[in-house]
């Protein structure tokens, strides 16, 4: 199967500063209906911009799906979980495994608390249940949303120069990042800034210990925006349902862009071993 897309449309919506968004979630998916199903909600950034060498290294073991978030300002995370969940019942997918990452974490145990989708197990990549360093989400709402964009640009391209070096040999994944780049507008940026907010004011602490689906995690040991080694002691001491903690070295807080192949293979074998 190719890639498609599905497109969930709303009403725009007019904000303060004269920016027009859509509530729409866009879905693509690769790979056949026969493969174990794997859903991928992004991180803060909010796309599949950057998941495009761990979606190379899982072709053709798994059926990926992937989203990308509205630059919305109002959904709060339970309004994030249902509308993926009627993205994948529109595209017919009525099960699978939730790959939260960072961000999409706090969105996937929004799902789990809903009920509104047959999970098989979650995946936590750099996730969390309840944020262990508030001040420092504190701290990153005050920087996000006082850098100006222009500054914000000016790293991305340096670091989209990098990345396009290392991946010169992997066009599909460098195309992933210039689109990475080009969707960072100045609505894109308080988007972001939302979602820090979102994350500030939930706890799925009671969700993550109640919960019966099996539960895996999975983090870079260089990490400096999940303290990784907070979450495992709680999931550890608090999360029955815990299977696995695994930590990469040389993998940062993207580790599926980091360490695709280590973090694909744990990933594969976790559904392989579910099922």
């Amino acid at each position: 199967m190719g890639l498609t897309s599905l497109f969930l449309r709303r009403r725009p919506i007019t904000y303060p500063a004269g920016m027009i968004v859509e509530d729409v979630i866009q879905v693509r998916i690769s790979g056949g209906p026969k493969l174990p199903t794997l859903i991928y909600v992004p991180g803060l950034h909010g796309d599949w911009t950057l998941v495009g060498s761990f979606r190379k290294a899982v072709k053709g073991r798994v059926r990926f799906v992937e989203m990308t978030y509205p630059r919305t300002l109002t959904w709060s995370l339970d309004d994030y979980a249902r509308s993926i969940a009627k993205a994948l019942c529109r595209e017919g997918i009525p099960a699978g495994w939730l790959l939260g990452e960072s961000f999409g974490s706090q969105v996937v145990w929004a799902l789990i608390r809903e009920g509104r989708f047959d999970c098989t197990g979650i995946i936590m990549a750099g996730g969390v249940v309840k944020h262990a360093a508030r001040w420092g989400v504190q701290l990153a709402v005050r920087l996000c949303g006082s850098i100006p964009l222009r500054a914000i640009t000016t790293i991305l391209f340096g670091y989209g120069r990098m990345a396009r070096f290392r991946f010169r040999k992997a066009p599909d994944v460098a195309a992933g990042i210039n689109e990475f780049i080009a969707r960072r507008t100045e609505l894109d940026r308080h988007a972001a800034v939302h979602r820090l907010r979102l994350i500030l004011h939930n706890d799925f602490t009671l969700v993550a210990a109640t919960t019966q689906k099996p539960v895996y995690c999975i983090s870079g040991l260089l990490d400096p925006v999940v303290p990784w080694w907070f979450v495992r002691r709680w999931l550890r001491s608090h999360c029955p349902a815990l299977r696995d903690y695994r930590v990469i070295p040389g993998a940062d807080h993207n580790v599926l862009g980091t360490a695709p192949k280590a973090a694909s293979d744990l990933i594969v074998n976790w559904m392989r071993r579910g099922l």
